[in-house]
């Protein structure tokens, strides 16, 4: 079996209803910070300042032309050289097939070689193992452990914070790029 097609494409208007929906989806606020049902209007807020604000990016992952996820950097700040990023998958038949493999390569790749930044982080609830690992697994270090930093179903929970600089991605990126093009992706554009 070959590989998906994965591509990532700007957010746009048109993805707002599809993005609410995605964010009320038990399976993916269960790892979000907020986990209560979101209205139309809350959404209609945040979905307006996402896309006006200059440090934040938007992406719709799709797998075979069909919209499956959501990737983001936050608090991109060129002074220091560093911005946040998540992703979900809100597709739970896309988990497991090297999705979330390829968009960790891509966003790594656009945060240092297309945005020049110098330090990329991300905090993942700490139930939420296989996505911190998969980050470990891409270079990143454990740089804390925010306890009790989140409120979840009226229960305090644990924040891993993870980092990657550009020099560790320097030293991780030709064994991530051959893991890919063994799974069969095309990456022909990062080789």
């Amino acid at each position: 079996m070959s590989a998906p097609t994965i591509t990532l494409r700007d957010v746009t208007a048109e993805d707002s209803a599809r993005l609410l929906a995605w964010r009320n989806m038990p399976e993916v606020s269960a790892w979000m910070y907020s986990d209560h049902l979101i209205s139309p209007d809350e959404h209609a807020r945040w979905f307006e300042s996402a896309l006006a604000n200059p440090a934040r990016r938007y992406w719709i992952i799709e797998m075979d032309g069909l919209p499956v996820g959501l990737a983001n950097l936050a608090d991109i700040d060129l002074v220091h050289r560093k911005c946040a990023w998540a992703y979900y998958l809100a597709d739970p038949a896309v988990r497991g097939r090297g999705v979330g493999s390829f968009v960790e390569f891509w966003m790594i790749e656009h945060v240092f070689a297309d945005l020049r930044l110098n330090k990329l982080w991300c905090e993942v609830l700490i139930g939420n193992e296989p996505v911190w690992k998969l980050h470990e697994s891409y270079g990143f270090l454990r740089e804390a452990l925010f306890r009790a930093h989140v409120w979840k179903d009226g229960e305090p929970m644990d924040v891993v914070g993870l980092g990657l600089l550009a020099a560790d991605w320097a030293a991780r990126r030709a064994d991530r790029l051959a893991r890919l093009k063994d799974k069969g992706f095309d990456v022909g554009a990062w080789a």
